[in-house]
């Protein structure tokens, strides 16, 4: 029987970062990232959520009417996340195009522009103690933006969605981990 309760995990703690597009990209669920990529802090208690928008058509014949074949027709996957720590870095990325300048005595502004395309690189690291999981997009985009909630008792946040674009390699999005049991399972695993 394939029940090993060691294999199931659970997303305790992580964060997701981004850099400009064409930043070098991780190696490993362990290796050091390029010191382009900045931390978007604190995620808020939905975490970090990874969706798959596939369609697909059925082909249908004629005879009795039965589906015979899928053609899948699209499929787009995001990541999306509230942020809710206030910082530069998390302006900049909900409102594209738009830059956090210092505007003297201490104090900082930013100039809320049309959004612009901003493609960048996004890493999300996920930690379960010692078990890593890291997803690296290569050619990623903030395509959706939430509401932002100025009220008593919760925080302020910044919903966003990124979407994946093939990278040069084609890739949407690589995943790694150090954790042994993606490899069980996997004929010549060692």
């Amino acid at each position: 029987m394939a029940l090993a309760a060691d294999e199931v995990r659970v997303a305790i703690t992580g964060e997701l970062l981004s850099a400009p597009r064409g930043t070098t990209a991780p190696t490993s669920a362990v290796s050091t990232l390029d010191p382009l990529f900045l931390g978007h802090g604190y995620v808020n208690e939905d975490g970090v959520t990874e969706n798959w928008d596939d369609s697909v058509d059925n082909i249908v014949a004629w005879q009795n009417a039965t589906t015979v074949r899928a053609a899948r027709t699209e499929s787009t996957l995001t990541l999306a996340c509230t942020l809710i720590q206030t910082r530069g870095s998390n302006l900049e990325l909900f409102y594209p195009g738009s830059v956090v300048e210092a505007n003297g005595a201490g104090e900082w502004k930013i100039d809320v522009k049309p959004s612009v395309s901003d493609p960048r690189a996004f890493v999300l690291n996920v930690l379960d103690g010692a078990e890593i999981i890291r997803i690296h997009v290569g050619n990623g985009e903030l395509t959706e933006r939430g509401e932002i909630p100025y009220q008593s008792g919760e925080a302020i946040g910044y919903p966003v969605t990124i979407t994946a674009f093939p990278d040069e390699a084609g890739n949407l999005m690589t995943k790694f981990s150090n954790s042994a049991a993606w490899g069980t399972d996997i004929v010549g695993a060692s």
